[in-house]
């Protein structure tokens, strides 16, 4: 089992023989975002078994990286998703299935278990909430919750259940989060609530809007540490594998 963080919520892992891809962005730019750490991920990265889309926020639902994928990808986004972002349509190559929370999907020998999250899953920041935010859990050798992009709400470790490793956000591409984001804080207080056996934080350190690079620049650098000190007070029983982009571990797993 193996996890590898290409940034942003860009992992791959690695389980029973089967390759997962989460929130695939392999772009330079991103709009008003740019990669400001770390080379785009090479070539390699975009091949995967299946895709969990979390949301449709265009740095989680990139079209142009979805379109790098192979013909036959099974792709796993949220319920109306093609709907929503008629962009899909053109990726008829790929297998999109839409879930929701309580789902589940096989993928070879492992299953994915869709879970909620606590997060707006619009497309835009207008309009008609179409789409709920997901988070994911693949049970394969290791149980591996992929909490998407979320803020910490009640019920977030009874929906997760008993899990191996965790991939928490903890952080953001901007100088300030909402409640429903983790920061460092909340997400070691996460980590108490799921006492999973390791965690690897993401979602930080890897796009930032251009022309802000001297605004609250400790909010792009420093999440990661962060994490990793308050986690070993929160959740001092969790080995927390602080990633470079393009990194691998193989975490430790109970069963």
């Amino acid at each position: 089992m193996e996890i590898t963080w290409w940034g942003h919520a860009t992992c791959t892992v690695e389980d029973s023989g089967v390759r997962l891809l989460t929130d695939p962005v392999f772009a330079r730019r991103l709009a008003h975002l740019r990669r400001r750490r770390g080379a785009p991920p090479p070539a390699r990265a975009a091949v995967a078994d299946a895709v969990l889309v979390s949301h449709l926020h265009a740095d989680h639902l990139h079209l142009p990286s979805l379109a790098r994928l192979a013909a036959g990808t099974k792709l796993l986004m949220p319920r109306g998703a093609v709907r929503a972002v008629p962009g899909l349509r053109r990726l008829a190559r790929l297998d999109v299935v839409e879930v929701g929370p309580g789902d589940t999907e096989k993928v070879g020998p492992v299953t994915v278990r869709v879970v909620p999250a606590l997060h707006d899953g619009r497309r835009m920041p207008v309009g008609p909430r179409r789409s709920p935010a997901l988070g994911f859990v693949v049970d394969g050798r290791a149980r591996t919750y992929f909490a998407g992009d979320t803020g910490l709400f009640d019920t977030m470790a009874e929906e997760a259940g008993p899990v191996d490793v965790a991939l928490l956000p903890v952080g953001g591409w901007g100088p300030g989060l909402g409640h429903h984001h983790l920061d460092a804080t909340r997400a070691a207080e996460a980590l108490r609530r799921l006492a999973p056996a390791s965690a690897v934080p993401v979602h930080y350190g890897t796009y930032w809007p251009i022309g802000l690079d001297a605004v609250r620049p400790h909010e792009f650098h420093s999440p990661g540490d962060e994490f990793v000190r308050k986690a070993a007070v929160s959740a001092p029983g969790v080995r927390v594998h602080l990633l470079d982009h393009g990194e691998s571990v193989r975490p430790e797993v109970r069963r």
